[in-house]
């Protein structure tokens, strides 16, 4: 398992406890790490609409350190153009993230909970045969 996806996890883990974590596997812990992120990103909105600007921080601030995670641990070994545009996606969604905490910009947090439901959606409906090489690319 790559250092950046133990980094994620530990973002994660602390966002969420006792979820399988421990027990799950490269494709499972990207799903978590992706959902934890949605979670992240749907409770900063929530502290966006009501005011509570240090929750709506803290809460991106996960969000970023969780998608950071997923950017570092891509393997750029596998030559393939997916792991150079998912590396370019999770850089736009960093920013577009840091621009929603300094502006209160809603569309933004909402434009990023959408690439990465996308994302997580595409990745969960990987059979379970493909998966081994998936992870390589992940």
């Amino acid at each position: 398992m790559a250092l950046g996806y133990s980094q994620g996890a530990g973002a994660y883990q602390q966002v969420r406890t006792g979820g399988g974590l421990e027990a799950a596997d490269s494709h499972g812990l990207i799903t978590l790490l992706m959902e934890g992120g949605l979670d992240r990103i749907r409770f900063a909105r929530a502290c966006m609409v009501a005011g509570n600007v240090a929750g709506k921080g803290q809460a991106i601030s996960k969000a970023i350190e969780i998608i950071g995670g997923l950017q570092s641990g891509l393997n750029h070994e596998m030559d393939a153009p997916l792991v150079g545009q998912l590396e370019a996606l999770y850089d736009y969604m960093t920013r577009r993230l840091l621009k929603a905490n300094m502006q209160n910009d809603e569309a933004a947090l909402d434009e990023v909970s959408g690439l990465l439901s996308q994302i997580r959606d595409s990745w969960v409906a990987i059979p379970a045969d493909a998966r081994q090489l998936a992870g390589a690319g992940a």
